[in-house]
C-alpha cells in the first residue's frame, strides 16, 4: 500500500487533468414533522399504512472537486477520507464466502497500515453493481450506487456496533480510540458512471448540517446520518477511480480534535462516456481500534 504520490495514475496511459464536475447532490429534507427521522431497511416491513421512511430529499447544485494528481494533499485525521494504492488479489467479487475468507484479510492489512491501528473487526461488506447490463437490459437485482448525502453511522451507533459485535471486549475497547473506516474500491473498470464524492470535514457544520436517521432492521436498530444542506461544503472525488486505488471513508473517530467523519454519495458525471462500462464496486466496513 502506498499513498498516490502527485502526478502519477495507477493505470499504464498518462494522467489526465483535473476533471471538476458540475452536478447537483440529493441533501436531507423531511418528509413530515410528526416524528423523528426513520428508515424501515429493505429487511423489514413497516407495519400496514406506515410508510418506508419519512426523510425525503431536495436537490442542490455543488462543484465537486478533482484531486486527481494531489491525492496525498487529503488524509483520514484531516479530511475524513484518504486515498491509497493497493492493488487486491481478488478480482471479481461475485462469491461472498470468497471475499471474507481472501479480501478481508487484505482490508484488515490495509487498514492497520494506514492508521497505526492494533485490531481491526470487519462486520460487513456491499458490492455495488448496476441494476442495468450493457446491452440496456434489466440485469439481476444488485445494489446499486446510493445518490443520497449521507454518513453511514452517528456517533452513537458507531459505538454501539462495538457492543454488538464484541460484546466481551467492548467496555475495555471503547476505552481506547476507535474508529469506524469504509473502505471502498472500483471493481473490473475505472470509474465512469455514479462516481464517489466525499465532503471534506473541514467544512461540515458538525452541530446543524448532520441528521440522525433511526435505521429499523428485524429485531433491532441502527441510525445513520442524513445531511443537510450547506453551500460551505467541499466535495471532493478522484476522476477516473481504478481498482487499485482505493479509497478509505471515516465514518466515525472517538477522537474530538480530528475529522470524526466524511459524508458521501454517488453522483452524476453528464460528461462521463455514454459507453463506459456502469460502475461496479465493493465497500467492507470495519471498527478499527488502537487497543488490541
Amino acid at each position: 500500500m502506498s499513498a498516490i504520490p502527485t502526478g502519477t495514475n495507477a493505470s499504464t496511459t498518462a494522467a489526465p487533468g483535473p476533471h471538476d464536475v458540475q452536478t447537483t447532490l440529493n441533501y436531507y429534507a423531511p418528509l413530515s414533522t410528526d416524528e423523528p427521522p426513520y428508515q424501515y431497511t429493505s429487511l423489514d416491513a413497516p407495519p400496514p399504512g406506515r410508510p418506508m421512511t419519512n426523510v425525503g430529499s431536495e436537490v442542490h447544485p455543488v462543484v465537486v472537486h478533482d484531486v486527481r494528481g494531489r491525492e496525498a494533499e487529503f488524509t483520514l485525521d484531516a479530511n475524513g477520507f484518504q486515498y491509497v494504492r493497493a492493488p487486491a488479489t481478488e478480482r471479481e467479487f461475485t462469491d461472498d464466502e470468497r471475499i471474507r475468507e481472501a479480501y478481508y484479510p487484505e482490508v484488515e492489512a490495509l487498514l492497520k497500515k494506514a492508521t497505526g491501528g492494533k485490531r481491526v473487526f470487519i462486520f460487513d461488506h456491499t458490492v455495488r453493481r448496476s441494476p442495468i447490463k450493457e446491452d440496456g437490459k434489466p440485469g439481476r437485482v444488485e445494489r446499486g450506487p446510493v445518490e443520497a448525502v449521507h454518513v453511514d453511522q452517528t456517533y452513537e451507533a458507531s459505538r454501539r456496533r462495538v457492543e454488538y459485535h464484541l460484546p466481551e471486549d467492548a467496555s475495555r475497547l471503547l476505552a481506547s480510540r476507535v474508529r469506524l473506516i469504509n473502505v471502498w474500491r472500483p471493481i473490473a473498470n475505472p470509474v465512469a458512471h455514479k462516481p464517489l464524492a466525499v465532503s471534506d470535514w473541514q467544512y461540515l457544520d458538525n452541530a446543524h448540517d448532520l441528521v440522525p436517521v433511526r435505521l429499523i432492521y428485524p429485531g433491532r436498530e441502527g441510525a445513520t446520518f442524513s445531511v443537510r444542506y450547506n453551500p460551505a461544503h467541499r466535495w471532493h472525488y478522484l476522476s477516473a477511480q481504478t481498482p487499485e486505488e482505493v479509497l478509505f471513508i471515516k465514518c466515525y473517530d472517538s477522537e474530538e480534535d480530528r475529522a470524526r467523519l466524511t459524508a458521501h454519495t454517488a453522483f452524476e458525471d453528464k460528461t462521463s462516456p455514454k459507453d463506459a462500462p456502469q460502475r461496479q464496486s465493493i465497500e467492507v466496513r470495519a471498527l478499527v481500534f488502537d487497543a488490541e
